[in-house]
């Protein structure tokens, strides 16, 4: 873990980097860099980060319901290291780095949300809304937590990791953890947000059945 020197009263960059070298999977290369790295600075980054729904509603569909018939999704709540717009690399279990130049579009637990709701309209028919859209909770309520969104370095894989909770008045509470991961060769912010995209849809898939159970 290094620190940079600053360059001004005003100005401060750090950057935490491990680095470790695998053997490429390009033709003709022999050798590719893994790193799990962040910088805090001026430069903004290459590019941001977002999520998209494999299973999105196609343009034109339309649900109606009554608001106890729709299926209400709330934003998931995050712990600290998940609450920015930055991705994390679980290096040990008491350290975290983080991907360099890989900032998302939005906070994950929002993106995520999206790709839920997404993804439950896609697989259910059913008319999906947020509780802004209803103000109330009298329809089914999907909300959870975001345990885990982020590169995990002994795994070599993006790890997403959601605990859905169910409320619908007149029933049992219902709660599960849904896990998807995805093996990364190059640490670097186009394929781990490719990975943590994947992944992503993968829980939200998981989701919509059991929700549909």
């Amino acid at each position: 873990m290094t620190a940079m020197p600053t360059t001004g009263a005003r100005h401060v960059t750090q950057m935490f980097c491990r680095q470790m070298f695998r053997p490429a999977l390009a033709a003709g290369a022999t050798l590719a860099l893994l790193a799990g790295c962040v910088s805090f600075g001026d430069k903004a980054p290459p590019q941001l980060l977002t999520l998209t729904s494999d299973a999105a509603p196609t343009a034109g569909s339309m649900a109606q319901a009554s608001v106890t018939e729709a299926i209400i999704v709330d934003v998931p709540t995050v712990e600290r290291t998940l609450d920015q717009v930055r991705v994390p690399v679980q290096v040990s279990d008491s350290a975290i780095a983080y991907v360099q130049d890989a900032i998302w579009a939005d906070k994950p637990a929002r993106l995520f949300r999206g790709v839920l709701a997404e993804t439950l309209a896609a697989k259910s028919g059913r008319l999906v809304l947020d509780q802004v859209e209803t103000g109330s909770e009298r329809g089914m309520m999907l909300s959870g937590q975001l345990q885990r969104f982020g590169y995990d370095e002994a795994a070599r894989s993006v790890i997403v990791q959601y605990d859905a909770v169910i409320r619908q008045p007149g029933t049992p509470l219902r709660k599960q953890r849904f896990q998807a991961s995805v093996p990364v060769a190059v640490v670097d912010a186009v394929n781990v947000g490719a990975a943590l995209n994947q992944a992503a849809n993968t829980v939200a898939v998981q989701v919509a059945a059991w929700v549909a159970g």
